[in-house]
Parts: structure tokens; sequence; C-alpha cells
């Protein structure tokens, strides 16, 4: 065991360094490139298609929830730890500046969750029973046609959502609820593996109908309460921004508890964050975005820059402003503890806001994070794997919340950065599919194509979904 985990360090430094950050973000800039950064230039245009209609009842077109079901999975997938610890942990380890590179890895990461997204509804099958499947597997399988590396993506995916979307979250719903509130975490375990299995046996149909009524519930709750203590130290806005500004390319000398950071280490930390944060490039997403009820692929697309917009620019932003505005950025505490400082500060009580907060978020994780493994057993072993698959991830949740298997959390780790290589090589292989995607979709955007045929034709034939 001590040699796997030797083994798994020395990868897990490679997966989460520098080559990875530069590979994903490499990714994101030549798709954007490549899209003319549309997501961009087209912004006001995603967020009335996307923002606006949330309360839109119904979509056209194929599928098997709505699209705001489905981006409702994915960001209850990525909304996660990382947005309340993992933001504070950016910012005491490589001080405000971390913030801007964490800004700039959203932007860049808006245009690869966006093409994700599209290759995911672009390749994504259906079976006699109206289900539908998707995610880079079927998108690397159809479309370039290497069922190697599609299957390498699934097992990293099936093996990760154990660990990364499955025990370590249910650990730190036990730990934050047991040291605000004195909860048994047996029973914290107990409960949670009941409630994650009462949804995630009902399928994709009840995992979406629960996302979308907990997501919006969770991302207000948590925002109103980082919005009251902004507000109350409105003076400090412009002293946060300009820190975030001045030491984002200098880093920043060491005050108080802070040991003081280089522009590296604020780049590394900014970036990591914002890409562990967002999960774009990692290829999670896109599989619950397939079942997304949609006529063309471009419209669900606009859906993951939504979701990339919602976690890091707006959630992610709240963490690191109340942290900064209430000045304990540099009191020498980490992670989840530096965050439930800042909302103590900001008003009484208001570490219950990061308890509660920390919960949901990790909860809605284990949810968006069973389907995404489910998915990925059922492209390797066949839907008859799916049961089997459920009655292992149900009972883990219980096995995290009281502390177990610490090495699997790191080996997991490991392997949701595996995830990323495989399906960058799709990304990028496939790029001129988006590409001839976005041009299809933008010459007349609000028609509604009415069947998937309409699409698949604009493209060149050696990049039709193979059968």
């Amino acid at each position: 065991m001590k040699t796997i985990l030797e083994v798994n360090s020395f990868i897990g430094n490679i997966v989460w360094g520098w080559p990875m950050l530069i590979l994903l973000l490499g990714t994101g800039l030549l798709l954007g490139i490549k899209t003319k950064f549309i997501v961009l230039s087209r912004f006001g245009y995603v967020m009335k298609s996307t923002f606006l209609n949330i309360f839109k009842k119904g979509s056209e077109g194929d599928g098997e929830v709505t699209a705001f079901q489905a981006v409702s999975t994915a960001l209850a997938a990525t909304v996660g730890t990382g947005n309340i610890a993992g933001v504070a942990l950016a910012i005491s380890v490589g001080g405000p500046g971390a913030v801007f590179w964490m800004w700039l890895s959203a932007l860049l990461g808006m245009s690869t969750k966006f093409s994700e997204v599209i290759l995911s509804v672009t390749y994504r099958v259906k079976d006699d029973k109206g289900s539908f499947s998707g995610g880079p597997m079927y998108y690397i399988e159809r479309g370039i046609g290497n069922r190697t590396l599609a299957k390498l993506f699934a097992l990293f995916g099936a093996l990760a959502s154990f660990g990364i979307g499955n025990m370590t979250q249910s650990n730190s719903i036990a730990q934050v609820t047991n040291a605000s509130f004195g909860v048994n975490p047996i029973l914290v375990g107990i409960v949670l593996a009941v409630l994650t299995g009462i949804v995630i046996l009902g399928g994709i149909k009840r995992i979406g109908s629960v996302t979308e009524k907990l997501v919006p519930f969770m991302a207000l709750f948590y925002i109103i309460g980082a919005l009251a203590i902004i507000i109350m130290n409105i003076g400090q806005i412009p002293n946060a921004f300009g820190l975030i500004f001045s030491s984002a390319f200098t880093g920043h000398a060491a005050a108080g508890g802070f040991a003081g950071s280089t522009l590296m280490i604020a780049m590394r930390n900014g970036i990591a964050r914002g890409v562990f944060t967002n999960e774009a490039g990692l290829g999670s997403a896109p599989i619950a975005h397939a079942a997304a009820t949609t006529d063309h692929p471009v419209r669900q697309g606009m859906w993951g820059v939504f979701e990339v917009f919602m976690d890091t620019i707006v959630i992610c932003t709240m963490t690191a402003l109340v942290v900064l505005v209430t000045g304990v950025w540099d009191s020498g505490l980490q992670g989840a503890a530096l965050t439930s400082s800042a909302f103590k500060a900001g008003f009484s009580g208001g570490q219950y806001i990061v308890t509660i907060g920390l919960a949901l978020f990790a909860f809605s994780t284990i949810l968006g994070w069973s389907y995404y493994g489910e998915k990925c057993t059922q492209y390797i072993f066949g839907k008859g794997a799916v049961k089997f698959y459920r009655i292992l991830y149900i009972p883990l949740v219980f096995v995290g919340s009281i502390g177990g298997l610490q090495a699997i959390w790191s080996i997991s780790d490991t392997l949701n950065g595996l995830m990323a290589i495989p399906n960058l090589v799709g990304l990028v292989l496939l790029s001129k599919v988006v590409i001839a995607m976005v041009q299809d979709f933008f010459k007349d955007p609000d028609r509604i194509r009415c069947s998937e045929d309409e699409y698949i034709s604009a493209l060149p034939e050696r990049y039709r979904p193979q059968k």
C-alpha cells in the first residue's frame, strides 16, 4: 500500500500540477480562438437563453430531462466544498491575487465547458426505453473512433466517483455538522446514505427533479448570506479588488498570519481552484447535459457556460469577497475554517451559513457524481451493472462519513484529474465539430430544429456520429 500511495502521489502531483493546468487552460484558449470567443461576445444572448429561462416550463426537442434539470444535476456535482473551502485555501496560500487567476481560468473554462456539452449532445445515444447516455466516452468513441481511450475515461470516472464524489463529500458533511452542532458522524452517515439511496435509485429523472430544487435554494442561501456581509462592509470593496489586482502579477508580501506568496504561487492556486470547482475540461458535467431535452447541441452548450459562470464567477467570488472584506484572509487559517471565520466576523452566527452551505453543497455533489459514476460504469459493463454500482455507492456514503479509507480519497483525486487527459484529446480532435455546430446554430439561433438530422447534416461526413 505504501508503494501504491507513493506512485499515486507522484502521478497526482503531475495531474494537478503545472503540466495539466497549462493543458487545461491551453485547450480552453484554443477552443475560444477557434469559436472566436463566442461565449463572451454573445454572453448577453447566453444569459438570456439560460438564466432568464430558468423557470420556463418544458423544452423543445429530444431528451430525458429538462435543460435546467440537466444543468442543475451538473451544478450539483460542481458546486461543492471547493466553492467554500477551496477558494479560501487559494487565498490563504496564494494571496488575494489568486482570485484573479481563478477568474481567468473560468473565462477560458467557459469555452471548454461549452464545447464539452456541444459534443456530448451531438454524440449521445438513446436506448429502446428512451434513456439517453452521453459524455466524453461517447464522443471519443463515436466521433474519433477510439474505444480504448473512451474506456479509459469511463474507468477513471467510475472509480473517481467513489472518492471525490462520494466519501470526501460525506466526510466533509459529518465533520462540519459535528463541529458546529455536535451531531454524531454515525448518525449523519446513516441519514446521508438513506437520502442518497432514495434519490439515486430513481435515476436521472429523480436526481434532476431533486437538484432543480436543491441547487437554486442552496446557492441563494449562501449568496444572500455572503451579500449581507459584503453590503455591511461595502466600504472595503474597493480595497478588496485593489488587493486582488495588485497582487495578481506580483504576489503578496507576508502580513499577519499570512506567509506571503509569489506570482507563481498565486497563479497555480488560483488556476487550480478555478479548474477544480467548475470542472471545465475534466469531462464530468457533459455526462449530465447529455440527457437534456434540447433541439440543438449549442442551445444546451450555453447552459454549460452558465454553469461555469454561476459556479466560479458568482459563488466563488462571493466567498473570496467575504474573506477579503472582513480582513481575516491573513489570519493564518485555511480552507473552510477561514471561510467560517470570515462569516462569523461578518455577523453573529454567520459561521452557521458556512456549515449549512457546506453540507448542502457536499450532498448535492454526492447526487451529481452518482449519476456520472453509473453512466461510466454502464459504458464499460452494460446497463445491468448500474444496480451493482448503486449497491456499492450508497454504503460508501456512510463509510466516508465516519472517516474510512483515506487512501482511496487520495487515489480518487488523482483519477479525477486523469479523466481530463482522454477528454482533452477528444476536445482538440473534435474542435471542427464544435465550430460546425456553432456556425449552424448562430445562422438562425431562434429556429427550433425538429430532429437531430437537421444539425447532424451540418457536420462534415467524417465527423458524423458512428453507429
